[in-house]
């Protein structure tokens, strides 16, 4: 089993569930060449004012460098250690090129201590190798994707996540994101052969707020529990029903299952295929 449940001691940890850390990391400590210190927002914006909300507190940090932009090409590294990131959901690989020098990238599912990785226009496709979209065939999985060429791996960084190849055509490649979103991305971007490792992060129970808390996720509060002046559902007699036909934000903007609340004049429309199915009916026809 990916994850490991705890004895029901207590209600709260009746249901907690935790990744079994110790069947795929190889070490507890991190470079300490590739790690800085992290300056924690909580959400807030140089005004102090919250901008992102749920933000706040948490247990302290050290930032990995993570690269992303792949700029090592045709110099084959060995994978030294696979380490965990508090900053992201995926687990990270320290790898250490031919030359003697050592980066951290995102690990691909199933990728070992002592294999080798390489980016080239030519290299074979093997999990965490690295190539141009033109060159990968379709059907394939692809991981740490960028969007222009040299721009920088973008898209498919989280646990478990990954993109499928399924055409080529004008120059463009096209992607089946895991928002069943099919997106042009131009053939000369790069991509990462796989899927991101930690595929079963989705599958873990917090349990307990005291937990939620300590990764740095603050309380969310129901819009019907509010006043009617810090949210449109709030107000009103005991339980009501929130008065409007659809679900709204806190802002007034349709929120909720089943509702499209992407901009509708957004920059990369142009670029979608096919718009990713929301609501109920995503499951059944993914």
């Amino acid at each position: 089993m990916a994850t490991r449940n705890y004895k029901p001691r207590s209600a709260s940890t009746r249901h907690m569930s935790v990744i079994r850390y110790r069947d795929y990391l190889t070490t507890g400590k991190p470079l300490k060449s590739l790690t800085k210190g992290k300056k924690r927002y909580a959400g807030r914006n140089s005004y102090g004012r919250i901008t992102t909300r749920h933000q706040g507190g948490g247990h302290k940090q050290k930032n990995r460098i993570i690269d992303f932009l792949f700029d090592k090409k045709n110099i084959p590294a060995r994978v030294e250690h696979i380490e965990y990131d508090p900053m992201r959901s995926g687990f990270i690989a320290r790898v250490v090129y031919k030359d003697g020098e050592r980066r951290y990238i995102l690990a691909p599912k199933s990728l070992q201590v002592g294999a080798e990785v390489l980016t080239s226009e030519t290299a074979p496709l093997a999990p965490g190798n690295r190539l141009p979209l033109k060159n990968i065939p379709v059907g394939t999985f692809v991981y740490n994707i960028e969007i222009h060429r040299d721009g920088g791996a973008k898209m498919g960084r989280s646990a478990g996540n990954y993109a499928e190849v399924i055409a080529h055509d004008g120059g463009y490649a096209q992607l089946k994101l895991p928002s069943t979103e099919v997106r042009k991305v131009v053939s000369e971007a790069w991509a990462s052969v796989g899927e991101v490792s930690n595929d079963a992060h989705h599958l873990v129970i917090v349990g307990k707020a005291g937990r939620s808390r300590h990764m740095g996720i603050r309380p969310t509060v129901r819009g019907t529990a509010m006043n009617p002046v810090d949210h449109p559902h709030g107000g009103g007699e005991g339980r009501q029903g929130r008065g409007h036909r659809r679900a709204r934000s806190a802002w007034g903007k349709p929120t909720g299952k089943g509702q499209k609340s992407r901009t509708p004049k957004k920059y990369s429309n142009s670029f979608i295929v096919s718009r990713r199915r929301v609501g109920k009916k995503r499951k059944s026809g993914a």
